[in-house]
C-alpha cells in the first residue's frame, strides 16, 4: 500500500543547536494538515503533530523519543510562520537558484516516480550531503522523495518556549529522524513523498 503526501518540507538549522523541520501537507491521505520535527542540541528528538491519526503514522514511519500532539499552525507566504506546542518561528525563502530551476524542469509525474526517484538518488547524494531520496523507514517501511523545486533560506526567526535560539545557521550536525537528513544549508523544497506501508 503507498500513501502519497504532496506539500513542503523545510529543513532549518540555528546558532543555538536546534534544527527543526517542517512538513506542510495540503494533500495527503489523511488530509491537510503540517507536523514539525525538533532535534534540540542535545540530539532529543520531538515530533510535534497535529492529531492521534498524523503522530501515530509519522511515528511509524521515523524515529523520536517524544511524540506532542497540539495544534500546529502554519502559513505561507513571503514569510512562512510556524506555532506548534513551544516552538514559534518564521523564516523567509531566497531567490531560487540553480538546483531549483533544474527540479522544476522535471514534468511532475515524473518527479513522483518512485524509479525516477532511485535513478537520481546518487547524485543527489553527491550534490547534498546527508540527502536520500529513498530508502527504508521505520516498521519496514520504504519510503521515495520525489523534489520539485528548492530555494534556499534566507532568513530564520525562531524561539523555543520563550527563548530565542539565535540565528539561521546551517542544519549541523545532520538531524537523525529516518535514513536521511535535509540539505545541510537551510532549503525549503517542494516535494512529493510516497511511503509503501506493505
Amino acid at each position: 500500500m503507498r500513501w502519497r503526501f504532496d506539500g513542503w518540507i523545510a529543513g532549518l538549522g540555528t546558532r543555538s543547536g536546534t534544527r527543526i523541520v517542517l512538513g506542510h501537507w495540503p494533500r495527503s491521505p489523511l488530509g491537510a494538515f503540517s507536523d514539525v520535527m525538533v532535534e534540540r542540541p542535545d540530539g532529543h528528538r520531538l515530533l510535534l503533530a497535529p492529531g492521534d491519526d498524523v503522530a501515530a503514522f509519522v511515528a511509524a514511519t521515523y524515529r523520536f523519543d517524544e511524540v506532542r500532539i497540539g495544534p500546529v499552525e502554519v502559513s505561507a507566504g513571503e514569510w512562512w510562520r510556524i506555532a506548534a506546542g513551544p516552538l514559534v518561528a518564521r523564516f523567509r525563502p531566497g531567490r531560487r537558484g540553480p538546483l531549483g530551476a533544474l527540479l522544476r524542469a522535471v514534468p511532475p509525474p515524473l518527479a513522483r516516480a518512485p524509479a525516477w526517484i532511485t535513478l537520481i538518488d546518487h547524485p543527489a547524494r553527491l550534490l547534498l550531503p546527508g540527502v536520500r531520496t529513498r530508502g527504508s523507514a521505520g516498521n519496514g517501511r520504504r519510503e521515495w522523495y520525489g523534489a520539485r523545486d528548492l530555494r534556499p533560506v534566507a532568513e530564520l526567526r525562531a524561539a523555543w518556549d520563550g527563548t530565542d535560539l539565535g540565528p539561521l545557521a546551517d542544519v549541523t550536525p545532520p538531524v537523525r529522524f529516518g535514513f536521511g537528513s535535509v540539505p545541510p544549508r537551510p532549503a525549503l523544497v517542494r516535494v512529493t513523498t510516497t511511503v509503501r506501508t506493505r
